[in-house]
C-alpha cells in the first residue's frame, strides 16, 4: 500500500479556551506518534490552503458569512456552549479542507492507495446552517461533494467511527441516495441524534453502542449492519470520519475501545474498499480528546492503512 499522510502546518492557529478538549496538542500528539520508525514508508505532504467557498457545496449560502461575522478581530469568540472561533480559525479550517482535497486528488489520481489527514478543527457536527460540537465547516461532506463535482464519482461512502454521531454529515446527505453514511456511536450521548431508525433515503445506517461496551459490541455492529450495507452500496471511494474518542481513556464518552479495535475496524473497511473501489480510502481526523488514547488509536489506524 502507498499511504499519504497529510499534515497541517497551521493547526495551532485555531485557538480554543484554556482547558478546552479540542486543542492544538491533539495534532501534536498525532504528529509525534506518526514520526515513529514504523511509519517511515508514509508519503508525507503538508496541507495547502483550500478554497473556503467550496463550503457552499454543502452549507447554506449564508453560512460562511455567519462564520466571518462571528470571527473576532483578535482573541476568541463563542458560537455556542462549546464551539469557539478565533481570529485565525477560518484560515485553519481552510488549510484542513485543502489537506482533505489534496488527499482526495492523490487517491483518485492513483498517486496513493489511501490517505490520512491529521487536521483540525473536526467537522462532522457542522450542519447545513449551524456550526456546533467544536466544528466550523463539514470538511468530509465538502470532500464528498468535490469527489462528485471534480471527478464524477457516482457513489460516495462515508463511515464514521467517532464516538459521537455525525449529525452534520447525516443532515447534509440524508436525502441523497448517492452518498452512503454509516456511523457507530455511543447512545445516549451528545448530540442526541443517530437512532437506528434514522435511515434517510435508505442511505443512512446508524449503529448505537451502549455506554461501557467495548470492542466486541463494536465488531458485532459492524459485522451485522455497517459492513454488509457498505458492501451492498458498492462505493467508488470510502471516506472515513476517524474519531478516536471511543477509546477507553477518552474523557468525553464511556465506550471502552482499545488501540487494537481501531486496527480491526480499519482493516474491515479496507477489505470492502479492496473489493469495491480499488482500495481508495481518504480518512480525516475527527475527535479524540485524551492525548494518549488519540495517539494510540491513530497509530493503529494509520499503520493498518499502510500495512494492510
Amino acid at each position: 500500500m502507498t499511504t499519504l499522510l497529510v499534515s497541517q502546518p497551521n493547526f495551532a492557529d485555531h485557538r480554543t479556551p484554556e482547558g478546552h478538549p479540542e486543542r492544538a496538542d491533539r495534532i501534536r500528539a498525532v504528529d509525534e506518534a506518526l514520526a515513529a520508525p514504523r511509519f517511515e514508508a508514509l508519503v508525507r505532504r503538508e496541507a495547502p490552503h483550500g478554497d473556503l467557498m467550496l463550503a457552499e457545496l454543502v452549507h447554506d449560502p449564508h453560512y460562511l458569512g455567519l462564520l466571518r461575522g462571528a470571527r473576532p478581530a483578535e482573541g476568541i469568540g463563542q458560537l455556542d456552549a462549546d464551539t469557539f472561533i478565533s481570529d485565525r480559525s477560518l484560515d485553519t479550517a481552510a488549510t484542513g479542507l485543502g489537506g482533505a482535497l489534496a488527499a482526495l486528488d492523490a487517491v483518485l489520481l492513483g498517486e496513493a492507495d489511501n490517505a490520512f489527514c491529521a487536521i483540525r478543527p473536526p467537522g462532522h457536527h457542522a450542519e447545513i446552517a449551524r456550526p456546533m460540537g467544536f466544528c466550523l465547516i463539514n470538511t468530509i461532506a465538502i470532500t464528498a461533494r468535490e469527489a462528485q463535482r471534480k471527478y464524477g464519482a457516482e457513489r460516495i461512502a462515508i463511515v464514521d467511527f467517532d464516538v459521537h454521531h455525525g449529525n452534520g454529515t447525516q443532515d447534509i446527505f440524508k436525502d441523497d441516495p448517492d452518498v452512503f453514511y454509516a456511523s457507530s456511536h455511543q447512545i445516549p450521548l451528545y448530540p442526541g441524534t443517530g437512532d437506528p431508525g434514522e435511515t434517510g433515503a435508505g442511505n443512512i445506517v446508524n449503529a448505537g453502542l451502549s455506554p461501557g461496551s467495548g470492542g466486541e459490541a463494536m465488531r458485532e455492529a459492524y459485522r451485522d449492519a455497517i459492513l454488509p450495507a457498505l458492501d451492498d452500496f458498492a462505493p467508488d471511494i470510502v471516506l472515513i470520519s476517524a474519531g478516536f474518542d471511543a477509546h477507553i481513556r477518552d474523557p468525553l464518552a464511556q465506550l471502552e475501545w482499545v488501540d487494537e479495535d481501531f486496527r480491526w475496524v480499519t482493516g474491515k473497511l479496507m477489505e470492502v474498499a479492496g473489493r469495491r473501489c480499488s482500495n481508495r480510502i481518504v480518512s480525516l481526523l475527527e475527535g479524540g480528546y485524551d492525548l494518549e488514547g488519540l495517539a494510540g488509536g491513530a497509530s493503529q489506524h494509520v499503520a493498518t492503512l499502510l500495512e494492510g
